[in-house]
């Protein structure tokens, strides 16, 4: 990234629901920060490339009735793209989905999974619209995922509940990066290296 905004904490811990929410929140930017995050992940996962920098078009129409986000969600928004591409690309797997802390209810954590799911479906289909064509395993990924995007928002506090969640999200990180090796296109890895590319 080559921009700081030094009023916002756009910059090494980004990738962190409680800030992001923050700060659509503060902007006035009534949208749910995992289901942003899904959005992204299922473009990029049914091919979306890395130099296509349409998704913030994208993103306007679906979130903010296709204005422009304030400069400090932009900023955030591009960090989020940026860092998806590289967790998503790392070896050791380090991709993650953007939910609630594990300190936080049930309820909260179990719909932000929902909307994440949500999210993905959607932004995979905004991808595929025109190339539907897809293995039975990913098929099978995003019927699924309707599935969990319908769960209750009412979750009991209880640690049978909070297993159940954490199979159902591990499911939700697994599938999408089968989803990825199946039909990502990779950044070019021109001069130094994809992830440089990337992170700058």
């Amino acid at each position: 990234m080559t921009q700081a905004n030094s009023n916002n904490d756009a910059n090494n811990n980004l990738m962190d629901f409680p800030s992001i929410q923050a700060i659509l929140t503060s902007e006035d930017v009534r949208s749910h920060a995992s289901e942003i995050h899904g959005v992204l992940t299922g473009l990029v996962c049914a091919g979306f490339e890395f130099e296509n920098q349409g998704y913030m078009v994208m993103l306007n129409d679906l979130f903010n009735d296709g204005d422009s986000f304030p400069k400090a969600v932009k900023i955030a928004l591009k960090q989020m793209y940026s860092e998806l591409w590289t967790s998503i690309l790392d070896d050791t797997y380090s991709f993650n989905l953007l939910l609630p802390d594990d300190d936080d209810s049930m309820a909260e954590r179990g719909h932000a999974l929902s909307m994440w799911v949500q999210g993905f479906n959607l932004g995979f289909g905004l991808e595929q619209k025109d190339t539907p064509v897809v293995s039975a395993e990913v098929k099978e990924v995003l019927t699924d995922f309707s599935e969990i995007a319908n769960l209750s928002d009412e979750m009991d506090e209880d640690e049978d509940t909070e297993q159940a969640y954490f199979e159902i999200s591990e499911y939700v990180r697994i599938s999408a990066l089968l989803c990825f090796s199946e039909l990502a296109t990779p950044p070019n890895q021109e001069s130094n290296g994809t992830k440089k590319k990337i992170i700058h």
